[in-house]
């Protein structure tokens, strides 16, 4: 079994993330083989939807911190890749989401068309605390669908909120029962495969046109900034207190 189990059915292609054993925490194998999953089903005109969710009742922790310390690529990193995978996706997107939401787990769901989380999810976007600035493009779609005041609250102190909150931010579509989240994003999944796929693709593309350059735009200035963060002594600082508390320094 990969880090990424990809199944179909009926038009819909399930991604699953799968590190249960780390909280599904994203390493670059598994953004690798997200990006391919994504660019297949895109040009799959049998594929009409995609569902993120996660193994072992968690969505992600986030980007695998152990990757923050290593030398940073001569070439676009894996991670980059994924969110512009995410942001140029012409299908319906969803996600389902249980247990944790870390960083780019939570930031992911500005790109889905849906996204459901069980009462029990937490969202946390912990960039600041680590040293870090945030990505995704979130500095520009957090504050459009949550407000300058909250997305500062959410994305500047890093703190972790519910299901509920999320909801309220704009993050999710919907909350459902604990356990719950998975069912209802692949009932909403196979309701847009029977939809005509030509109308559907073309709605969405209309849906994004407007924040399409300037989501772009948002996550390669976001990506700049956050590679001169990871080399910063307040980052280093921080990714050795995340270790040493978890006795792993």
């Amino acid at each position: 079994m990969g880090t990424v189990i990809e199944a179909s059915e009926a038009g819909v292609v399930s991604l699953t993330l799968n590190r249960p054993e780390r909280r599904n925490a994203l390493d670059a194998e598994a953004y690798r083989a997200l990006v391919a999953a994504l660019a297949a089903a895109d040009g799959n005109p049998a594929v009409r939807a995609v569902l993120i969710t996660g193994a072992g009742g968690h969505f992600t922790a986030g980007n695998d911190i152990r990757e923050f310390q290593l030398p940073l690529p001569r070439e676009e990193s894996a991670g980059i890749l994924f969110l512009r995978a995410l942001a140029g996706f012409g299908k319906p997107l969803l996600a389902a989401v249980e247990g944790v939401a870390v960083g780019i787990g939570t930031t992911l769901l500005l790109h889905c068309d849906f996204a459901f989380a069980g009462a029990g999810a937490r969202f946390r976007m912990p960039f600041v605390p680590l040293g870090l600035c945030p990505e995704g493009g979130s500095t520009l779609l957090l504050p459009r669908v949550a407000g300058s005041k909250r997305a500062a609250d959410l994305l500047l102190t890093g703190r972790e909120f519910t299901a509920a909150e999320a909801v309220e931010a704009g993050l999710l579509t919907a909350a459902v029962a604990a356990g719950g989240a998975l069912a209802r994003a692949r009932g909403v999944a196979g309701a847009l495969a029977a939809l005509p796929p030509e109308a559907v693709r073309a709605s969405k593309a209309l849906l994004r046109r407007a924040d399409r350059e300037a989501v772009h735009a948002a996550i390669d200035a976001e990506m700049v900034e956050f590679g001169k963060r990871l080399g910063s002594d307040e980052a280093q600082q921080a990714f050795a207190a995340f270790f040493a508390a978890r006795g792993k320094a």
